[in-house]
């Protein structure tokens, strides 16, 4: 039986800023098709530790490895999949169409400056099949919809065709008919690609579906393996450190 190491393997990861804790003491693995929450209070450290992740930040003390390599000798960055916060906040003068801001997703593995292989234009017009924005093909960015540019934004993150994808904060700037098809949308990743996928979200009501594991950052970390747990009431005002009551729909 053939191993697959874990995509992420964090070891007692700690991160200061300025002198100030950020983030202590993070031990956690993110395993091959798992598809996980991030949550936690405004400040609580969320967005750092995906930095720390994609190498943006560098951590205080405490040990990565991504692919079962350690972080200071990783170079496959093409495996890894991001769409950064507010990214579909796009200046409506920007002078890029659709395909072009999709293209971009293949330059981690050719560079800026190579030429566009067959293999680029057949994996940019899959991207764009598959996020259902492939007759938006010649539009430019800062003219679609908060929704469509969401779309475009996962679509150019998966054109590298990675391994795992990990999106943070995809509902900002979002209506709530778009934030649900959204969230269709990684669930069929997650189960048809078998895509790994990691993302932030303030929407607590969505880790119960389908959420294997659940990181909840407030400096600290805690990890769940039962998302449903977390939900509690007792839990979430632990959690947040303040009462909190959760209201289920079951609809």
């Amino acid at each position: 039986m053939k191993f697959s190491p874990s995509l992420f393997d964090v070891n007692n990861l700690n991160f200061e800023r300025h002198g100030n804790l950020v983030l202590k003491g993070a031990t956690f693995q993110i395993l091959p098709g798992e598809y996980c929450a991030i949550i936690g209070p405004n400040g609580g450290g969320k967005t750092t530790l995906i930095r720390l992740l994609l190498g943006l930040e560098k951590p205080t003390s405490g040990e990565i490895k991504l692919f079962g390599t350690s972080q200071k000798r990783f170079r496959d960055w093409n495996r890894i999949g991001y769409v950064p916060q507010r990214s579909a906040l796009v200046d409506g003068s920007f002078p890029a169409t659709v395909r072009e801001v999709v293209g971009m997703g293949r330059y981690a593995r050719r560079g800026i400056f190579g030429f566009e292989s067959s293999e680029d234009k057949s994996a940019i017009v899959e991207a764009m099949e598959l996020m259902g924005v492939a007759d938006l093909s010649d539009r430019l960015i800062g003219n679609l919809s908060g929704g469509q540019r969401q779309r475009v934004m996962i679509a150019r993150a998966l054109a590298s065709n990675p391994d795992v994808l990990i999106v943070d904060e995809p509902n900002t700037g979002i209506d709530v008919e778009s934030q649900h098809r959204f969230y269709e949308l990684l669930r069929t990743l997650n189960r048809t690609k078998k895509l790994s996928i990691l993302f932030i979200t303030h929407d607590i009501g969505v880790i119960a579906e389908d959420i294997t594991r659940v990181l909840f950052v407030n400096q600290t970390l805690l990890v769940s393996q039962n998302p449903a747990e977390v939900v509690r009431c007792d839990e979430m005002s632990r959690l947040y450190g303040t009462p909190a009551h959760v209201v289920c729909h079951n609809h």
